[in-house]
Parts: C-alpha cells; sequence; structure tokens
C-alpha cells in the first residue's frame, strides 16, 4: 500500500522517460536534509484469480488455468531492481512487502527466487521485516511452509470476511471455512502475521459485523486491519453500487469494533489498524512516518530523498506493457520532484493517520524544512480543537481522528 500516488496518465499517452544519472540527483536543489529517512522495499505481483468488484489496485484477471509468465516476471523484477541500485546505492532496506494482486500465487520456487535476488543486490538488514500479501484461495500448507523457509517472516491475510453470504458478495474466491483454514495455516508458520477485514459490507448487519470481528479476535493475529468498504472510482462497485449500511449503523460498526479491539488488547495505532503489543507494521509504519521505499514492478511507486531533493517515480502499470519496457531496460513511466509547497502537506496527509502523531522534530528531519512552513496551518487545527501541538509531539484530538480529512486537508497549500 503506497500512501502518495503521481498523477495518472493511460501509458499510451505518457511522455517517454528522460534517464538521468545519479549526479543529477545529488545537485544542489530546493531541500537540505541533513539525514535519509529508512528505506523501503515495495514488490508489486500484479496478478489475482479474480478481480473484486470494489478493488481499484492494479491488478489484473489471470486466465482460466491459473498460469500467468512467472519466470518473465521475476527476470524484470531483478533488472528493475539492478537499474534502481545506483538510487540507494549503500543504503540498508529495513522491510520488504511483497504486495498485489495475489503475490501468493507465485510458486514456492518462484517465491524463493525473487528473495534470492533481493538479498544478492540489496543489504538487508538483519531484522527485516518481511512481509508477503496472500488470499485464503491460495492457500496452501506446504507452499507457505515453503514461504516461511525461504526468509518470508510475516503474512498480511485478505480475509475481508467469515461469513460466506458477505464473501460473496464481495467477489472472494474463497468461503467462511477457507478463509478459517487460511487463518490455521498462518498460525502453523508464522508467528507475525495480519488479518484484514472488511465492515459496512452490502446487507451486513451490526451483529454480523461483530461476529466478524470476534471470530478474528479468537484467532489471535498479532495484527488486525480494518477497513470500511468504500466505493472506489472505476470499479464495478461504482457503476453498480450494492445496497450498504447506512452512515448510523457504520458508525455504531466503527463504535463496536473500536470497543472489542480495545478490550482484546490491541492498540489502535492508525487509523485502520490495530495491533498486540510490538506488533505493529514496521513497513507501513515507514510510510506514515515519510519514510522512503523503493517500488518494483507493474504499476509500483517509489519515494526516494536525496540531499537536495525528494523524489516520487512511478513504474508502468500494465503487466504486458511493463514486460515489454523491461527488455529495453525501461521501468519508470513517470518522474517528478516534490515541490517545496507540496512537502508539508505529504508529510502530514501520512504522520496523522498515527494515533500518537510524531515528533515535532521528524518534520524538519523529513521534509528539510522547519515547521515555521505550515505554523499557520497548525495553529488553525489547534484552534478549531483538531490539534495537539507542543515543543515534543504533534497529534491529532479525538475530534480530529474523527475528522481527518478536514484535518488533512487543512495543510494543502503549503507555505
Amino acid at each position: 500500500m503506497i500512501p502518495i500516488k503521481p498523477a495518472e496518465s493511460t501509458e499510451s499517452a505518457a511522455l517517454p522517460f528522460v534517464t538521468k544519472t545519479v549526479a543529477d540527483y545529488l545537485k544542489p536543489g530546493i531541500l537540505q536534509l541533513t539525514t535519509l529517512p529508512p528505506l523501503s522495499l515495495y514488490i508489486h505481483f500484479p496478478w489475482c484469480v479474480k478481480k473484486c468488484p470494489y478493488c481499484d489496485f492494479n491488478s489484473h484477471e489471470i486466465n482460466a488455468n491459473r498460469s500467468f509468465p512467472e519466470e518473465a516476471y521475476l527476470d524484470a523484477l531483478r533488472n528493475d531492481l539492478e537499474q534502481a541500485l545506483p538510487m540507494i546505492w549503500g543504503r540498508k532496506i529495513y522491510t520488504v512487502f511483497i504486495g498485489g494482486g495475489t503475490p501468493s500465487l507465485l510458486s514456492a520456487a518462484g517465491l524463493d527466487r525473487l528473495l534470492s535476488d533481493v538479498r544478492t543486490l540489496l543489504p538487508l538488514d538483519s531484522a527485516a521485516e518481511i512481509t508477503m500479501e496472500a488470499n485464503p484461495g491460495t492457500f496452501e500448507a506446504e507452499k507457505f511452509k515453503s514461504y516461511r523457509a525461504s526468509g518470508v517472516n510475516r503474512l498480511s491475510i485478505g480475509i475481508q470476511s467469515f461469513n460466506s453470504q458477505h464473501l460473496h458478495a464481495l467477489g472472494r474466491i474463497h468461503d467462511g471455512k477457507e478463509a478459517r483454514a487460511a487463518v490455521e495455516i498462518a498460525h502453523a508458520y508464522f508467528d507475525n502475521f495480519n488479518l484484514d477485514l472488511m465492515y459496512a459490507l452490502p446487507s451486513q448487519t451490526l451483529e454480523q459485523a461483530r461476529e466478524d470481528v470476534q471470530t478474528a479476535i479468537k484467532m489471535a493475529p498479532p495484527h488486525l486491519s480494518l477497513y470500511h468498504l468504500t466505493m472506489e472510482a472505476n470499479t464495478v462497485f461504482a457503476k453498480y453500487p450494492p445496497i450498504l449500511p447506512d452512515d448510523d449503523t457504520s458508525a455504531e460498526m466503527q463504535d463496536m469494533l473500536q470497543e472489542l479491539t480495545a478490550a482484546a488488547a490491541y492498540a489502535h495505532y492508525e487509523v485502520s489498524a490495530y495491533a498486540q503489543a510490538g506488533r505493529q507494521a514496521r513497513h507501513n509504519l515507514n510510510y506514515w512516518n515519510f519514510g522512503d521505499y523503493l517500488g518494483i514492478g507493474a504499476g509500483a511507486h517509489s519515494k526516494i530523498s536525496f540531499p537536495h531533493r525528494i523524489l516520487r517515480q512511478a513504474r508502468y502499470k500494465q503487466p504486458k506493457t511493463y514486460l515489454e519496457q523491461a527488455l529495453r531496460n525501461n521501468f519508470v513511466q513517470q518522474e517528478a520532484e516534490i515541490a517545496r509547497d507540496e512537502l508539508g502537506f505529504e508529510f502530514m496527509l501520512n504522520a496523522l493517520r498515527l494515533s500518537d502523531g510524531f515528533p515535532a522534530t521528524l518534520f524538519a528531519e523529513r521534509t528539510g524544512l522547519t515547521l515555521n512552513a505550515i505554523e499557520k496551518n497548525l495553529q488553525q487545527a489547534e484552534k478549531k480543537g483538531l490539534l495537539y501541538c507542543d515543543h515534543q509531539i504533534i497529534k491529532p484530538t479525538e475530534l480530529g481522528k474523527r475528522f481527518l480529512n478536514d484535518l488533512q486537508g487543512m495543510f494543502l497549500g503549503g507555505e
């Protein structure tokens, strides 16, 4: 999950990307960063068995035989990473996230090759968190045992619901029984994993939402992600909207899951994230703290800091186009520096998602700007009761958490 994306254009209409050297990125620029943030690696796998009607991620259905060009894609990923190395030379990788799509469609040998390539080319931290997204319809015990042996030490499982009726309405390929079996397999081979659940589903009642959350908590996952179903543009649900719970029922569901997770000692540390003590998602925390990430694979996005600028890149989105461009050693479709007057908003858009906020010193460390750049915005947000600020910490109030979009929007316009 990448928090900020550059504006997208159709690939056929995109301007040719002009290759730059590292020397170009190191030239004097608009910023003065004294230190570079931690660096993560994101690897995108773009295929799914079936495209869900609510999904707006870069995912594409495989054919009826569940085949896709695994070897060609792994070749392209290695080449993509090799081409990007000069931008991050010497920097250690602290977390890896393999997302999609459905990465658990990869064969055991394919995943092993992918992580071997990563270790060969990059200096991984000895305690690196390596997460892989997986969907219950693709769980096979022996394959997941092999994933663990290859180095994946954390799973993120797309359960969405334990109710077969709701899973069918969401277009998922698994049922409630398979969802429970997936969690059992995760427990058998992984001591760290996340369960994704959604609420406010088509025709879902408050009690049904409660049953889902209670079932998840009984399974004792170290981490829970609880998402309100939203109607995203360019999805089947946007074109043919299902009947969803009304706003009052959705609010009751939100209150209910807050109560249940708190009672079970899951800390609500980010808008949609709940974790047992010490089990926060380190990869996602790096995003929210405006850390750096290199994204490889079809449609992947990157944010890379240099002493005098912060750069965003986007890879070619369509798998076919990405593979064609890989033969030309050309992976980046779009690239742009983050403008100075956009940095305050981009930082706050991420950091304000954290329930406990962020150290006041982090803003300057990650943006190269002083807090004076957003002081008026801070004062206005504090005056409205949406933000708490002192010389050590900046964090959203309870009111600010409730109206987070409004709070984030107050930082548009920068200096």
